[in-house]
């Protein structure tokens, strides 16, 4: 039950996260809701890694992982 404890230790963090990197959210979430449904593999590429490169980055110094 360790793994779980640990896992709902780590789910608590992504609101705080979201938060911190909310200009990244917005700018892959805009570039997704643009293409209306047709996305297709890659075409928000570079948005999603600047979201996900913050995302890693901040919950490296909470203390967590993703």
């Amino acid at each position: 039950m360790e793994s779980v404890r640990k896992a709902k230790s780590r789910l608590q963090n992504y609101p705080i996260l979201l938060g911190i990197c909310g200009l990244e959210a917005s700018a892959y979430g805009k570039c997704v809701a643009e293409m209306l449904g047709e996305v297709k593999r890659d075409q928000c590429q570079p948005e999603f890694e600047l979201f996900k490169k913050c995302i890693v980055a901040n919950a490296k110094k909470l203390g967590t992982k993703m």
